[in-house]
């Protein structure tokens, strides 16, 4: 054999060698769950519920109304519910049925799981890892954070350890044991995609992304750390087939623990409210509002009497920190809110008319339901704009400025081709701000439109429906 050719063998063998070392490293590296599990499957349970049907719904063969659910786990709770089983007779019986989880927070029988897993059940049944089942009282719900609170007679019951989901890393590794479809005591591993998600309809919750396999039935189990730990409970997935497809989505354990321990000791969960609406801060709003990024929470609108009202926010300031957090998405400021109890000192850091400055404010209670603002028809004459916004409007009577909480604005009569149709302007829209200048008059909004800007974003807070938002607009040369 040639040199050459023998340093080339060897050259090749050594490359042979060497990924081996590699992969060899590599699997050592790679994350061993056996010892977790074992420590931690004990205290993970199956819940099952069962449910009294109206006469109906058996008789029409429907099952409860899921309309209402957001899209991304409305197949989650349909796969969550069996078939109705059948009477002798061929009818459906009075009863439906759902599965999830939950796990067992201290050794006299506390277990939490989500909310929806157990809502409106007749009755609960929590089966331990040994097939042994308990009848379990529902102690508290909080719809808000989807979080409820289970109590099972038992003494020295096995308990999961709770970890710190604040000190929680993107890319860690991260474990979930469950019943998907009903296979108890499932495991799925993944990492942690991302953290203070916010989802729709759940502004309270700042959820922890993961790529875990989570499926029907692993809802209210626990997400564990590494130390074996429970870092959340596993509650939405985002899907299109009703089946995982990556993203899954955990409440953080500190609210969890939070909220279990308010409804442990009041049955109810209390949590702070500003009574405002708000927005995020896009790259246009930044521009129009002189702030050097986009970030903060917007002010669209200040509910009257409310927490805000009293302490002197007003409509059009950008929420920049609270209590020093940075709100750098508007979905930050509930979070930190929400933290708050009534009768809380809050600082804010707001901008507004372009300087910064502090404001003291101080948490009310949120209340129980929202109120919703109506919208009154509109009256009176019409100020035809003469510039290119191409709207015709009118003042707002005393009727409704009262029932719209608004000191003037004007009313959209005719919305003609332009920038206001372009932009989605229609008849009846509410305009009370235009160009960071409150309107007071139909005559005041026609002279600020004259002098409008030109090729640079220009903000303007419209009322539709009784809710408000700034929109964005530019005028061309």
């Amino acid at each position: 054999m040639s040199i050459p050719r023998l340093k080339t063998y060897l050259s090749m063998f050594a490359a042979v060698l060497m990924l081996g070392q590699v992969l060899s490293a590599q699997a050592e590296a790679l994350p061993d769950f056996t010892t977790l599990v074992e420590q931690a499957s004990p205290a993970v349970v199956n819940i099952s519920t069962k449910q009294k049907l109206p006469d109906r719904r058996i008789a029409s063969g429907q099952m409860p109304d899921l309309e209402g659910l957001p899209p991304m786990f409305r197949e989650f709770f349909e796969r969550n519910m069996p078939q109705q089983p059948r009477s002798p007779r061929g009818d459906r019986q009075r009863e439906a049925q759902s599965l999830g989880s939950g796990f067992i927070i201290s050794s006299d029988g506390y277990v939490l799981t989500n909310n929806h897993v157990v809502a409106d059940a007749d009755e609960i049944i929590v089966r331990l890892s040994d097939r042994s089942e308990l009848q379990a009282k529902l102690v508290g719900t909080d719809p808000r954070t989807d979080v409820a609170l289970l109590k099972v007679e038992g003494k020295n019951l096995p308990t999961v350890k709770l970890g710190d989901s604040e000190k929680l890393k993107v890319g860690e590794w991260v474990l979930a044991i469950g019943s998907p479809f009903g296979f108890d005591h499932s495991v799925t591993k993944g990492i942690v995609s991302a953290k203070g998600r916010t989802l729709p309809n759940d502004t309270y919750v700042p959820f922890i992304q993961t790529d875990v396999a989570i499926n029907p039935g692993n809802s209210g189990g626990p997400l564990f750390n590494m130390n074996g730990e429970v870092v959340g409970i596993n509650s939405q997935i985002f899907t299109r087939s009703g089946g995982f497809m990556g993203l899954s989505f955990a409440i953080p354990i500190d609210v969890a623990i939070d909220v279990s321990n308010q409804l442990k000791k009041d049955g109810k969960v209390s949590r702070g409210w500003l009574g405002v609406v708000i927005q995020e801060v896009n790259k246009d709003l930044a521009e129009s509002f002189g702030l050097d990024k986009p970030a903060g929470a917007l002010v669209a609108q200040v509910l009257e009497d409310g927490p805000a009202a009293k302490s002197g926010l007003q409509v059009g300031d950008v929420i920049l920190s609270m209590n020093g957090q940075p709100i750098v998405m508007s979905a930050d400021l509930p979070h930190l809110v929400g933290t708050l109890k009534d009768g809380d000192k809050a600082k804010l850091e707001i901008i507004r008319n372009g300087k910064r400055q502090n404001l003291d404010v101080t948490v009310g209670a949120m209340p129980d339901d929202d109120a919703d603002i109506g919208v009154g028809s509109a009256e009176g004459g019409a100020e035809r704009s003469s510039n290119r916004l191409g709207v015709a409007v009118s003042d707002l009577t005393a009727e409704q400025k009262k029932t719209l909480e608004l000191k003037g604005g004007v009313v959209i009569k005719e919305v003609q081709d332009g920038p206001a149709a372009m932009i989605g302007l229609r008849p009846g829209d509410v305009i009370s701000h235009l160009n960071n200048q409150a309107i007071t008059s139909a005559k005041q909004f026609t002279e600020i439109a004259k002098d409008l800007p030109k090729n640079r974003s220009v903000s303007m807070r419209v009322l539709r429906q009784g809710r408000a938002s700034f929109i964005t607009f530019k005028l061309a040369e």
